[in-house]
Order: structure tokens, then C-alpha cells, then sequence
């Protein structure tokens, strides 16, 4: 009787310290630290949908007009530069600024590299081709979308 009263206490225990283990490893680091549990979602949310780098939302309606009139876009003029945004700019990359990787919307290391290429050549950008959407990728990025401006 009494091994049964522990057996229960143990595995009582055992599961309370797994779920609220459980709660701070799905939980940020801040919320870890306060104690703090996460709350669970059941929406599904898509990682860096909506990536500008450093556009304000009407340089990036201006990105997003010439993306219509040249590349195939065929979403909202809503500023956002979401996946549909960076898929059809990646064709724009893969045809002329050496993008390799797939067209998924993805705003990856390959995709900035190839645009750091385009910037480059036109619009100013002197850094590395690296991958990286620094300060100098942003600024140029800029520069690009406001001369995309007569596109709307």
C-alpha cells in the first residue's frame, strides 16, 4: 500500500516537473527568466514573413508596383514585402544577378547576396557581396525602391 502512495507522488511530480519544463523551453529567454510560462497558440505562425529591410511601406509599395509591372507579382500593393514579394523578386535575381537558390520567398543569404549584386551595380552599395543585410544592403535597397516609385 504504502510503495503505491509513493509510486503515485513520483509520478505525480514527475509529470508536473516535465510540463512546466516543458512551458519554459517553448518559452523566450526573458520569459524563462521571470518565471514566466508561454501561452500555446493554436495558430500557425510562418517565420520572417514579411522581411522590408529597412523599406518604409511605401518604399516598399513602390518595390512591390515595379515587382507587378516586370516580375510577376500579383499580390496586394500593401507594402509588406511578404514571400509572394520576395518570389517574384527572386526571379528577378535568378535571371540576371546570379540567384541560385530556389524561389520560395525566402529572404536567405542567397537572395541577399544576389541583390547586394544588383544594388552594387546601380544603386550605390559598395560593401561585401556577403549575404549580410547590413546597413550599406539597406540604404541602397532604398535608393532602389524609390526610383521604383514611377512604377505606380
Amino acid at each position: 500500500m504504502r510503495s503505491k502512495i509513493l509510486m503515485k507522488s513520483l509520478v505525480a511530480t514527475t509529470a508536473v516537473l516535465a510540463v512546466g519544463a516543458g512551458s519554459l523551453a517553448t518559452a523566450g529567454p526573458a520569459a524563462a527568466a521571470q518565471g514566466e510560462t508561454a501561452a500555446v497558440s493554436g495558430e500557425v505562425v510562418s517565420p520572417l514573413a514579411v522581411v522590408n529591410l529597412g523599406l518604409s511601406t511605401q518604399q516598399a509599395k513602390n518595390v512591390q508596383c515595379w515587382l507587378k509591372a516586370n516580375w510577376g507579382y500579383t499580390g496586394a500593393i500593401d507594402g509588406q514585402l511578404g514571400t509572394n514579394s520576395w518570389k517574384a523578386f527572386q526571379r528577378n535575381l535568378q535571371r540576371h544577378w546570379g540567384y541560385t537558390g530556389s524561389i520560395d520567398g525566402i529572404v536567405g543569404p542567397g537572395t541577399i547576396q544576389a541583390l547586394q549584386r544588383l544594388l552594387k551595380n546601380s544603386w550605390g552599395y559598395t560593401g561585401a557581396i556577403d549575404g549580410i543585410a547590413g546597413s550599406g544592403t539597406q540604404a541602397a535597397f532604398k535608393r532602389f525602391a524609390n526610383a521604383c516609385a514611377g512604377w505606380c
